[in-house]
């Protein structure tokens, strides 16, 4: 695995935090599989049926879900200790590097798995050319507006403390630019919708865990290495508490649906 200079996430640290994350997921695998099952329930909106399912890093969760439908599924991560959660058989892969022949699947599942792809175009081509003709592909990822909050303080105490502030919380697509990204990878019938889900913790300190037990640790390329001083943190989740000391956050979930084309060409 190389780095790009030009790309905004480290692909290196991004497998770091989901090794990390894979024992220790135990607090957030609940919110996870509630994410995944509203994702899954997609299918009761088509009469076509799957027999073959790639899961994209769906952290143990995924699988069950489909298995439960009937559906064979090989689930991959690109962490080791990740993919291992799943049931077998499960690999180790790089979403930016899928391993599969083209048509090995009627149906791919990328639940909260996307979104620190530096070539997330590049990506979805390579899941709809790994689907068989009139494949399904469900997506699930954060869109902009997700932690909007927490973007927020980090940035307002950051640059109260020191002037300026370093990115602290990754980028997230805009709702209106999905379906397109579907569409420019070659699925027909594109969709992208939005749910908004409202979550509350005990406190701020409780949100920052449960991102961490989650593998969502901060992973830009241009983020800032040094250890923050605790004075940023107890700023920043001042600020984001409150008057109860709760926190308060939106995630922004664009669910996207597409279908690889019947015949090419």
């Amino acid at each position: 695995m190389t780095a790009d200079p030009a790309a905004p996430f480290d692909r290196h640290a991004v497998r770091l935090h989901r090794d990390r994350a894979a024992v220790r997921l135990g607090p957030v695998t609940g919110l996870l599989a509630e994410l995944a099952e509203r994702l899954t329930e997609r299918l009761d909106d088509t009469t076509r049926r799957f027999t073959r399912a790639l899961d994209l890093g769906g952290r143990g969760v995924v699988a069950p879900l489909l298995a439960a439908r009937g559906i064979e599924t090989i689930s991959c991560d690109l962490s080791p200790a990740m993919a291992a959660r799943n049931p077998r058989p499960a690999l180790a892969a790089d979403e930016e590097y899928l391993p599969f022949a083209p048509g090995s699947f009627d149906l791919a599942v990328a639940s909260l798995s996307l979104h620190w792809v530096n070539d997330l175009p590049g990506a979805l081509i390579q899941l709809r050319q790994a689907l068989r003709p009139g494949g399904l592909l469900l997506a699930s990822l954060p869109a902009l507006g997700t932690l909007g909050a927490l973007r927020a303080a980090l940035a307002e105490a950051e640059a109260a403390l020191i002037g300026g502030a370093a990115p602290r919380v990754s980028p997230f697509p805009e709702l209106r630019d999905c379906a397109g990204l579907l569409q420019r990878a070659g699925f027909v019938l594109p969709v992208a919708d939005v749910e908004d889900i409202d979550l509350s913790y005990t406190s701020p300190l409780s949100l920052l865990a449960e991102l961490r037990a989650a593998g969502e640790a901060n992973a830009l390329a241009e983020r800032d290495r040094r250890i923050p001083g605790r004075a940023l943190f107890a700023a920043a989740l001042a600020r984001l508490a409150g008057p109860d000391g709760r926190a308060g956050v939106r995630l922004r979930l664009a669910v996207l649906t597409g279908w690889a084309p019947e015949h090419s060409g």
